[in-house]
């Protein structure tokens, strides 16, 4: 059998598939958890007028306002996007490390790089979920701020109709430009999480106790989320569409002055600070979904090979 053969066996592998439908199942089930957080994070990111500034206070406004389900508005569009994505970026990340690393020592600039091309690959196939996702999320939402306009979608679908027929295809696509750069986010994530993994497993061949895998998925992705927040609001102001910036004719350079233009904004009316506006609830829900997601993850794939017989490749001593 040729090398071809071997590294498509590598990508289209059982165990590849095993670590995609563990990451989705995990990730979804964490999200449904805390849901009702990422709702809060959403606002205070979007809705730049309101009052309110701790988690806790914007959820008891938008339960006051809205109703007791409005902190879980949103939630089917997101919890499709979400399981879509991890499975594709779970894939992709244990599919290119199985092909990459066969012979060879995982480390932690080769785990970034790998998560670097995972991440692109799925913005690229998967930013018409999140786009689609972020306007239903906030459609009904109570704004403060009032140049944002209501929408008025009866589903997924007829959000992809009107979108498409009202902004163009390219709408599908806002928000590329910043999510291409916050692939540094789960690539970081997962370096520290794959470093701190093979740390705590060094000269000693046993499964990580839940405890280890729920802190250092918690570190990992506070770590991740601290350094690229700044971004993560531009990229769901962006998704929401109604940023009020001109479209230039090159669509890089209208995402690139959208970026800046956002960035500079927001630090002209709040300092420096207004950068990470909505950090307290992203880390909130962010580190707590995470640590929760990297557990199941971790649980359903040991279980999942030991009830089949197939015994896992180990890739971090």
């Amino acid at each position: 059998m040729g090398s071809e053969d071997l590294k498509l066996m590598d990508v289209f592998s059982y165990e590849s598939l095993v670590h995609a439908v563990s990451g989705a199942v995990g990730s979804v089930t964490a999200m449904t958890v805390f849901f009702p957080l990422d709702t809060a994070r959403l606002r205070l990111q979007v809705d730049d007028k309101r009052k309110a500034k701790s988690t806790a206070a914007i959820l008891a406004e938008i339960i006051k306002e809205e109703g007791l389900l409005a902190p879980y508005r949103g939630w089917f569009p997101l919890i499709c996007s979400l399981c879509c994505s991890n499975f594709v970026y779970f894939y992709c990340f244990h599919s290119l490390k199985d092909t990459w690393l066969r012979g060879h020592r995982s480390t932690p600039g080769r785990d970034l790089i790998i998560g670097i091309v995972a991440g692109v690959v799925n913005v690229l196939l998967t930013t018409p979920l999140w786009v689609v996702n972020t306007r239903l999320k906030l459609q009904g939402a109570k704004f403060r701020n009032e140049d944002i306009k209501p929408t008025h979608y009866k589903g997924i679908l007829d959000a992809f109709a009107q979108i498409v027929q009202q902004e163009g295809v390219g709408a599908l696509w806002n928000g590329t430009f910043p999510s291409l750069l916050l692939v540094l986010n789960p690539a970081v994530q997962f370096m520290i999480y794959e470093s701190l993994k093979r740390q705590l497993m060094r000269g000693v061949h046993r499964e990580l106790r839940s405890v280890e895998v729920f802190l250092i998925g918690a570190i990992a992705k506070a770590v991740a989320t601290t350094i690229t927040y700044p971004l993560q609001t531009v990229q769901s102001v962006l998704r929401f569409g109604q940023h009020g910036q001109q479209a230039e004719q090159s669509k890089l350079l209208s995402s690139l002055r959208s970026v800046m233009y956002l960035l500079i904004n927001r630090v002209r009316k709040w300092g420096m600070l207004g950068l990470f506006k909505g950090l307290e609830a992203k880390l909130l829900q962010t580190v707590l979904t995470a640590a929760l997601m990297f557990l199941l993850y971790e649980k359903i794939t040991s279980s999942t090979f030991r009830v089949m017989g197939v015994k896992q490749h180990v890739k971090f001593h």
